[in-house]
């Protein structure tokens, strides 16, 4: 299994990315899917999260300009960020927590991505 991020990049105060992450391999099933954030000094913090059904939840520090969204069809998970501020610069990592399959077991595990760099400043 692999969570392939990407999207991120350098944008200017009060402006808009949209990262996403695709999930592959032997999966059954995609839980909760999420995006955190790590910036220098700081330990990774939860940005938001998507239940499979559709619930989300989102730090109080992105409420109202942060979207996730997902795809449970292409196993893809989406993070739109707009009016991004300074303090919003960080890597972001995607992650997920599902159900795969190996040496012909049903296994449940939590995957990571590999991490996206936004950065945003004038």
């Amino acid at each position: 299994v692999q969570l392939q991020a990407s999207g991120g990049g350098l944008v200017q105060p009060g402006g808009s990315l949209t990262l996403s992450c695709a999930a592959s391999g032997s999966i059954v099933t995609i839980h909760t899917m999420a995006w955190y954030r790590q910036a220098p000094g700081n330990q990774r913090e939860l940005v938001a999260s998507s239940s499979r059904g559709g619930d989300t939840d989102y730090a109080n520090s992105v409420k109202g300009r942060f979207t996730i969204s997902r795809d449970n069809v292409k196993n893809m998970v989406y993070l739109q960020m707009n009016s991004l501020e300074p303090e919003d610069t960080a890597v972001y990592y995607c992650n997920a927590d599902l159900d795969l399959l190996f040496s012909g077991g049903r296994f449940r595990r939590d995957y990571w991505g590999q991490g996206t760099q936004v950065t945003v400043s004038s």
